[in-house]
C-alpha cells in the first residue's frame, strides 16, 4: 500500500515501540571477507591486478580504475600502527579506569580500526608492527569483532 491508497481510517501515529525488522548485509565484497574470517580465522583482501593494490577490508571494485576486484588474496594477521587514539570514557559518557587504544592498523593497500591491547599507551608507536588475535573457531559470529584485538608483534 501506497500512501496515496491509504487507509483513511488508520491511526495518524503510532504509540509504543515500532515492530520493524532489518537484515543488514555485508554486500558480496563484506559477505567473502566476513565468512573468510567466520570459517578460517583468515583476513583476505581483494586485488586489482590492473593497479597492482589489495584493499583490506575487501572491495567490489578498485578505487582507482573502477575495475573489478574479483580476485582474492590472504594478507595474513600481521599490519602496521598507521595513527591510533585513546579512549578515556565509555559510551555512556563514564570514566575508563584503563585508557582504551584504538588503531588504525594498515594491512594491504588498506586497513582496519581495531582495539590494541597487551601493550601500554606509552609504549605504542606509529608503525609498530601488531598482529590481530583472532577468537577460536567456536566462539567466531562473521563480524569484526571475531578479531579480539591486535596485540605488538615480538
Amino acid at each position: 500500500m501506497t500512501l496515496l491508497n491509504r487507509d483513511p481510517n488508520a491511526p495518524a501515529f503510532w504509540s509504543g515501540n515500532l515492530p520493524v525488522t532489518s537484515r543488514y548485509t555485508y554486500g558480496l565484497a563484506g559477505e567473502r571477507f566476513f565468512r573468510a574470517l567466520k570459517d578460517e580465522g583468515l583476513i583476505m583482501g581483494s586485488r586489482c591486478h590492473t593497479c597492482e593494490r589489495t584493499y583490506v577490508p575487501a572491495t567490489q571494485f578498485c578505487e582507482r580504475c573502477l575495475g573489478e576486484t574479483t580476485d582474492w588474496a590472504e594478507v595474513g594477521t600481521v599490519g602496521k600502527i598507521h595513527t591510533y587514539t585513546l579512549l578515556f570514557e565509555n559510551y555512556d559518557g563514564t570514566p575508563i579506569e584503563k585508557p582504551k587504544i584504538v588503531a588504525f592498523i594498515r594491512m594491504g593497500d588498506g586497513g582496519l580500526v581495531h582495539y590494541l591491547s597487551e601493550v601500554d599507551p606509552e609504549e605504542v608507536t606509529i608503525d609498530m608492527q601488531v598482529e590481530a588475535v583472532i577468537k577460536p573457531p567456536d566462539q567466531r559470529e562473521g563480524s569484526i569483532l571475531d578479531i579480539e584485538y591486535f596485540k605488538p608483534l615480538e
